[in-house]
């Protein structure tokens, strides 16, 4: 491990300053979910489920939009791209919270197709501002960001909507949100190689040796992805769908295994945000939700920062396989310090996982495509994200709370095993094959 490429890549100015605008502008997007969950509850008094299809609205909202967004950083660059989310994010925000609850429901569906596109611009970007050795850090910094802007915005957002109200709140997760865009519009990061900022502008930085195998990053190949079966360029899946301008002639069965596990990892990570809340409500300690996820958080975040420093690479596969297996246990938990220690392990692989798969999507889509492809990553995730929260309580009325915790964890191994052994099977026929050969 090597924890200094951390300050390598801090103090460089322009990656420091894209992490900085990002933490800033996910903090209103992470307080978004409890401040209309809260004015629904509160100030609309209509009760949790109709604060749920809210939140399901805006959750497919995102899905929607978010390869469209990318795509249009990928076609008309990043500031022209931005100009509508910008726009969008002050004008539906600073009405929804005064409509009555049918215009509440589009204003979030609208509102979630023209967000922000924060994750795809950032990781997109941090894929052209560091060389390959680099970018695993990079993306594990970048989880590490996320991690505080989650342990900040919701509890922001439940001080202002209870001690204030929630029509400024939600007024101001709008407002916050366009001053972030126009932000990202100023500082205007590089989405393409040979953009100023990109690290093939700078010869230093683009010949630095890669600390992981000693030799130039410039010249590294696609990374172990390739060894691994995550990367077939020449699949048969990119054969049938084409290579026609506009299409999908970018989506290999390596960069749908990395779908695959984003979706998966929203439904254990949802899953076990419901399963906290129930699990503690269930022992009338309600009251101490914020010590558990605090300590939740706290894990992934150290979990990123190892991972970032790591020199050898872990398929994501594993990596979700293992966070699914060791969410198992948090339905076991007695107490609010039982449930904070058991959700250590499983919150230790979280933002490891994340960052190993936007790693490989970088990796194996070309960057003229990779903001529509981080567009989709992002859009498997938020689906993922939509999907576990009803399952998980599904099972929990069905069962009991503990139950929850038990779902999501199979449900996770089980799509993991199967991905594995997948993969290791088309692996012994494509040898088999180079063997007649």
């Amino acid at each position: 491990m090597d924890f200094a490429l951390y300050g390598q890549l801090w103090r460089r100015r322009p990656v420091r300053n894209l992490l900085l605008v990002a933490m800033v502008a996910r903090i209103p997007h992470s307080a978004a979910g409890v401040l209309l969950t809260l004015h629904v509850v509160q100030t609309l008094r209509l009760g949790y489920g109709p604060a749920g299809a809210v939140a399901a609205l805006l959750t497919i909202g995102i899905a929607i939009g978010a390869p469209w967004r990318g795509r249009r950083v990928d076609t008309v660059g990043l500031r022209r791209a931005l100009i509508p989310s910008i726009v969008a994010e002050a004008v539906v925000w600073s009405i929804a919270p005064h409509l009555n609850y049918p215009g509440l429901l589009a204003a979030a569906l609208v509102g979630g197709m023209f967000a922000l596109p924060i994750f795809s611009v950032v990781r997109q970007s941090l894929g052209v501002m560091t060389t390959p050795a680099q970018r695993r850090t990079a993306f594990a910094l970048d989880s590490i960001c996320t991690e505080v802007t989650f342990m900040v915005g919701p509890a922001l957002a439940a001080l202002v909507g209870v001690q204030l109200s929630t029509v400024v709140g939600i007024t101001a997760v709008g407002l916050s949100a366009a001053l972030a865009g126009l932000a990202l519009v100023w500082f205007n990061p590089p989405t393409r190689s040979g953009q100023p900022g990109a690290v093939a502008d700078e010869g230093a930085a683009a010949c630095e040796p890669d600390v992981a195998s000693g030799v130039e990053s410039a010249e590294s190949a696609a990374p172990a992805e390739v060894a691994a079966g995550q990367a077939d360029g020449a699949s048969g899946l990119r054969r049938i769908i084409g290579r026609a301008s506009g299409g999908l002639g970018w989506l290999s069965t390596g960069v749908v295994v990395v779908l695959v596990v984003a979706a998966g990892a929203g439904i254990v990570l949802s899953g076990t945000d419901v399963g906290i809340v129930a699990v503690l409500r269930g022992h009338g300690q309600g009251e101490e939700l914020g010590v558990v996820f605090f300590a939740w958080c706290l894990s992934s975040l150290v979990g990123g920062l190892v991972y970032g420093a790591m020199t050898r690479k872990v398929h994501p596969l594993v990596l979700l396989l293992l966070m699914s297996a060791l969410t198992i246990p948090m339905g076991f938990a007695g107490d609010v310090a039982s449930l904070a220690l058991l959700s250590v392990p499983a919150g230790f692989l979280c933002a490891p996982t994340l960052s190993a798969a936007s790693e490989a999507v970088a990796s194996l889509v070309d960057e003229a495509r990779r903001g529509e492809a981080m567009g989709w990553y992002g859009s498997a995730l938020t689906a993922g994200t939509a999907l576990g929260s009803p399952f998980t309580g599904l099972t929990i009325d069905a069962v009991g709370p503990w139950a929850g915790f038990v779902g999501i964890g199979v449900e996770g191994v089980v799509l993991c095993g199967a991905g594995l052994l997948a993969q290791g099977a088309r692996r012994r026929r494509r040898a088999a094959v180079e063997g007649v050969s």
